[in-house]
């Protein structure tokens, strides 16, 4: 896919920043992702590098960038396949070091087979190279090398770079701040999450599979041009139990709850939505018990996202009322603050409310600075997604509740003002999940 003009702009201001924030004397190189084996001779789809995306666009495996500030050549450099029309008739059309130039904005590109020849000359001079350390295309390991290389030329003249450091740090503090075209991406993820939830919620019967149901959700991202952006999890009955359940395999049981954890990407950036609803259209008291708690959990939780709280604000007002709501349930005995000091709610949610979310479904992105929780600001987007589960067998679960599981989970972009529920078309008051099932049955 070609970025059109605007989103040229956009990847060359990313560069523009990450080299202002590397400054002058430094180097970074950015390996896009290659193509990975499913088995034998077939591969997976293929699917770019975060980081490397988010630089360039670039939509081809293999790449390498280099940027380099201040450069006088061009501080834009692309390493990529070159144009082979026997491989581009049986695997597809590619770039070439011309389209590289001409179709994605960098400054000069070169053949990948140039790369070993190249980049020791770029590293020449340089006081810093900022690397993804320890990143599994090894190209800290290339680095090294060829500056222990160079260091052996020192009485030549040649100047090797004396630091290696890691480019995460600043690439990532970029990456979690969205800006209007990253959130107008993210906006259409969710819209056609949404949709795919409640087509989902339309379709479901008793008797059907869990893979059926997954099937009406990748219907509706293939139809709109989307992919998958993680494993669905769609968990019938005790399977909603599992966090991330993703066998999809068993049949929906008339009576049971089913939970679908599901989003599609665009453009890179994905959409996160979890709902919960009965798979014969209707609550059991006992159900509707728990979800009406986790439901009054998440939007306690959603309140405290604004400018100004702290990133545990929304966990912690999520775990005051669902420790409250055991309670109620006779699961847990005590005042309330004291259980939440105690974690006695750990067993029946054990995970956090939220996430980053972004070009990476568990985005990038510090949750803590200087030992504190990160104070939230415009731009970042997280999901909202507390739970509680009450698996079969489980210590201290009620049978009334045995094999209820619930989370009710939706995407939350920080605005100026508070905050925008990115996904606040998909049904979760009970009475609408309801409605929408019964109107289609």
């Amino acid at each position: 896919m070609i970025p059109n003009p605007t989103r040229l702009q956009e990847f060359a201001h990313r560069r523009r920043r990450l080299m202002e924030a590397m400054g002058e004397g430094a180097i970074a190189i950015i390996p896009g992702a290659p193509e990975r084996t499913r088995n034998r001779d077939v591969t997976h789809p293929f699917r770019q590098d975060s980081d490397f995306w988010y630089l360039t666009g670039f939509t081809e495996p293999e790449a390498v960038a280099v940027l380099v500030p201040g450069r006088a050549e061009g501080d834009y450099i692309l390493f990529c396949r070159e144009r082979d029309p026997e491989k581009e008739t049986w695997h597809g059309r590619r770039a070439g070091t011309e389209g590289a130039v001409r179709d994605f904005g960098a400054g000069e590109a070169h053949p990948l087979a140039d790369l070993e020849q190249l980049l020791p000359g770029l590293l020449e001079g340089r006081e810093r190279v900022y690397l993804s350390l320890g990143h599994e295309s090894g190209m800290d390991r290339r680095v090294s090398a060829w500056i222990e290389a160079m260091g052996r030329r020192g009485r030549a003249g040649v100047r090797p770079p004396r630091a290696l450091v890691s480019l995460d740090p600043l690439l990532h503090e970029l990456r979690l701040f969205k800006s209007g075209q990253e959130l107008e991406a993210m906006r259409r993820a969710a819209a056609v999450t949404v949709e795919a939830h409640r087509r989902a919620m339309a379709a479901c019967r008793p008797g059907m599979w869990e893979y059926q149901l997954e099937a009406e959700l990748l219907y509706t991202f293939r139809h709109a041009g989307m992919e998958p952006a993680y494993a669905s999890i769609v968990g019938g009955g005790a399977n909603g139990c599992i966090l991330h359940y993703t066998e999809n395999e068993d049949r929906l049981r008339d009576g049971d709850l089913v939970l679908i954890d599901a989003g599609c990407e665009y453009l890179g950036y994905a959409g996160d939505v979890t709902r919960t609803f009965p798979v014969n259209g209707r609550f059991s008291p006992a159900q509707r018990a728990v979800y009406d708690i986790v439901l009054e959990a998440q939007a306690a939780a959603i309140a405290r996202v604004a400018p100004g709280r702290h990133w545990e604000e929304p966990h912690q007002a999520a775990v005051a009322v669902l420790t409250r709501g055991l309670v109620d349930l006779g699961v847990l005995q005590g005042p309330v603050e004291r259980l939440v000091e105690e974690g006695a709610y750990r067993p029946y949610y054990m995970h956090r409310t939220g996430h980053w979310l972004g070009l990476d479904v568990h985005d990038v992105g510090d949750y803590r600075v200087d030992g504190a929780p990160r104070p939230l600001q415009p731009g970042m987007v997280m999901t909202v997604e507390p739970g509680l589960y009450f698996p079969p067998g489980g210590e201290g679960v009620p049978e009334a509740l045995a094999g209820i599981g619930v989370r009710i989970e939706d995407d939350v972009a920080v605005t100026r003002d508070g905050h925008e529920v990115l996904t606040h078309d998909c049904p979760k008051a009970p009475e609408a999940i309801e409605a929408l099932m019964a109107g289609v049955r």
